[in-house]
């Protein structure tokens, strides 16, 4: 008889509610300890469970391809099950847990004897559950000793993080339920493609798509663009990198045409007046001269806006294509400047909302894995922060150590005199995911000793001395927090592969081994009790959340202080400002260097034409593509990198559909197919950044930050394109074929 397990998908912050059924029903779970793996299935073998999508507020029962076929991976014939060791001639091979953990813990105490305890390093991921983020950032705080933690979330959300808290004092992507959009008249979506990157948010745009008001900024014409066709809105196709000045434009518009909701702005908000006085010289026609969108429709924009705020609400929604800058910061904060100037944020028929990317993207960046934060959304110089979480872990305040490095400035001192030299990967694949992907594994191989947890020999691990198998989502209990800051249990459904651990039991032995304060346990549970604690008082507090209430299905919006109902729709009475007040901040466009302007200034620089290089994601694929490429029905449908480009700009360089191109710049080289289309400025090329080797986008895209959130820039990069000559061409084929 079968049994059923609900739960919700792996892949990105939406989490698609679905049910999982096994035909043999829920098998026990396997305890820890030794004991052989399991043949390897077939690549292509039978899921061992099938998958049904739930009722559920987000997705209402629908799933995108890749939740479809998620079940497809837990038998796959690469699954990692056993501790892997690299010996001398770069071979893994497997090895006992005993072993590996001690191998694990002696490295850590050479690296801190021979250098400090920051010479130990940690990186998480946006896709650990809230338990195994609360407990990686408190063993790496006590139980390696060590500052040096961060997390590829950093890659993501960071830009936006950093404006929210600015702005509100508080840092939730969505501070309403998702299905309040279904109501609104008006949608302002900036940089998100989310009729690719979570295929069922689409259904949440129809209301304004039947009004005429969904309004997509994005310089392709991208999928979600495609949508405000026909009459259901209107699609604002600006040069890259000139996001910020088009929201200043539309700043401009709203004041100047005394479309402000004034008392909202007097009672609620601050800085008004020095925000009037940094947009008046960005009048619409000035702003089309810098960013290509016609003032006409800068003018429109705005007043569809204050049109929806007054009759059947709007909403501006920010993505990464406008906050993976070195402005992200400054591009996000101006989108917030526009909804208060509105009146959104707080109203019950309106808001301003960023969309998370990550599974848990949302509650892995409010527990601790953040260079500068403890549990709960603490800051780790609060005094008063410091001594709470201190308290809950039972050591002494001193204990804990001050603000590490923001992920870039991480990855950079990896392998570096003063840097990291022994270094803890979990879920990410920093190795393709990383800006400056090949100084990033440069770094990595240059480290004394690099210990990757993952279930598949991606890229990252394929480089690292230790592999330590550890659960997939179906394989574990726990919780996650969605997009808009709600807390759900993930559930196990099936047994794990036998020599595969969670990472709670990683960090519990280690602990063990290394003498550290404090406890940790392998239980979800246990350390789901004690983040509640531990968060209790925090801007992101769940002290009044356990696995009961989300048992019962229960919503749970943070925060949710012990004795209440939670908080689905925050901004209501106020902001997390201890005036009540939300802030308004001035800000202004950086000068940036066009490519041609790049050229110029390079004449020795790389063949071919300079362009805009923007990077992005497929349908089919998810992150760095470990999981996604390893699915035959989603690898078959896009199984390499193609490099977007206008069919102008390609007759101009002598590049047709299909040609293998050459796309490179002083940090590396890409060589790809080329794919022509108009739904892409002449003077931009796209990459997605789902694969390896030769067709890595992240060799390209530059380590700068954002000096506020620590964002590299991902969305703004010179390259120069070529056809590759037909000399070169097997050869670069055949190289790329083989990455």
């Amino acid at each position: 008889m079968a049994t059923s397990a609900d739960t919700h998908c792996p892949y990105c912050a939406l989490q698609c509610a679905m049910t999982l059924t096994s035909p043999a029903g829920l098998a026990p779970a396997s305890q820890p300890g030794p004991g052989p793996a399991p043949a390897p299935a077939g690549p292509t073998a039978p899921p061992l469970l099938d998958v049904a999508g739930r009722d559920f507020p987000t997705n209402r029962g629908g799933l995108c391809r890749k939740g479809w076929t998620s079940a497809t991976l837990l038998n796959h014939a690469g699954r990692i099950t056993e501790p892997l060791l690299k010996g001398a001639d770069g071979i893994h091979r497997p090895i006992g847990w005993d072993q590996a953990l001690d191998l694990a813990a002696t490295a850590v105490k050479d690296a801190r004897a021979r250098y400090g305890a920051d010479a130990v390093g940690v990186f998480g991921g946006g896709g650990l559950t809230n338990e195994k983020a609360y407990q990686l950032g408190k063993f790496a705080r006590l139980a390696l000793g060590t500052s040096r933690i961060d997390y590829n979330g950093r890659f993501c959300m960071s830009s936006a993080a950093a404006a929210g808290m600015r702005a509100f004092g508080v840092d939730r992507g969505l501070p309403f339920p998702l299905d309040a959009l279904d109501t609104a008249s008006t949608i302002l979506m900036l940089g998100s493609n989310v009729a690719e990157t979570m295929p069922p948010f689409v259904q949440h745009l129809q209301g304004a798509r039947d009004a005429g008001g969904l309004i997509v900024v994005d310089p392709r014409r991208s999928a979600t663009a495609a949508f405000t066709a026909d009459g259901a809105g209107l699609h604002l196709q600006p040069l890259p990198g000139s996001d910020l000045t088009l929201l200043l434009g539309l700043c401009h518009v709203v004041i100047h045409e005394n479309l402000v909701d004034a008392a909202y702005v007097q009672e609620r908000t601050s800085g008004y007046g020095a925000v009037v006085r940094s947009v008046n010289a960005f009048w619409p026609e000035r702003v089309q001269s810098i960013t290509g969108v016609p003032a006409d429709l800068i003018r429109e924009t705005a007043r569809r806006l204050a049109a929806g705020a007054r009759r059947g609400g709007s909403y501006i929604l920010t993505g990464r294509g406008v906050e993976q800058h070195v402005d992200g910061t400054d591009t996000a904060t101006a989108a917030i400047n526009l909804s208060l100037l509105l009146g959104l944020p707080g109203s019950a028929r309106s808001g301003y909302g960023t969309l998370t990317g990550q599974g848990n993207g949302q509650g892995g960046r409010e527990h601790g894995q953040k260079a500068d934060q403890l549990p709960g959304y603490r800051k780790i110089t609060d005094p008063a922060a410091r001594a709470h979480v201190a308290a809950v872990w039972g050591v002494p305040e001193d204990l804990i150590p001050g603000p590490g490095l923001p992920a870039a400035q991480l990855l950079k001192s990896l392998g570096q005199p003063n840097g990291v030299r022994c270094f803890f990967v979990h879920a990410s694949n920093i190795a393709v995911a990383a800006p400056d992907a090949n100084a990033v594994i440069q770094g990595l191989r240059s480290l004394d000793f690099l210990v990757v947890c993952d279930f598949f020999m991606s890229e990252t691990a394929a480089e690292a001395d230790l592999i330590l198998p550890v659960l997939q989502w179906a394989e574990e209990d726990g919780t996650l927090t969605n997009l808009e800051g709600r807390v759900l249990r993930r559930r196990r459904a099936i047994s794990p592969a036998a020599g595969a651990r969670s990472e709670l039991w990683i960090m519990a032995r280690l602990a063990e081994r290394l003498d550290a304060p404090s406890t940790y346990s392998e239980d979800p549970e246990t350390v789901f009790e004690e983040l509640r604690r531990a968060s209790a008082g925090g801007l992101a507090d769940y002290s009044g959340i356990d696995y009961a209430m989300l048992d019962r299905g229960q919503a749970a919006y943070w925060p949710y202080p012990a004795g209440s109902t939670g908080t689905p729709r925050l901004f209501r009475d106020g902001f997390a400002h201890p005036d009540g007040k939300a802030v308004m901040v001035p800000v202004a466009p950086r000068r940036r260097r066009t490519p041609a302007a790049e050229a110029a200034g390079n004449p020795t620089g790389p063949a071919g034409t300079p362009m805009t290089l923007i990077t992005g994601r497929l349908l089919e694929h998810y992150q760095s593509g470990a999981q996604t490429r390893r699915v035959p029905e989603l690898a078959a449908v896009q199984p390499a990198a193609r490099m977007q480009l206008h069919p102008g700009a390609a007759a101009a360089m002598g590049i047709g559909a299909g040609t293998l191109v050459s796309v490179s710049n002083g940090r590396g080289e890409v060589v790809c197919r080329a794919e022509l289309s108009t739904a892409i400025r002449p003077e931009t090329v796209f990459l997605p950044f789902h694969f390896p080797g030769a067709e890595s986008a992240n060799r390209l895209t530059e380590a700068a930050t954002d000096p506020v959130s620590g964002m590299p820039e991902f969305k703004f990069n010179t390259v120069w394109v070529r056809p590759v000559t037909a000399p070169e061409s097997a050869r670069m084929l055949q190289t790329t074929e083989a990455s």
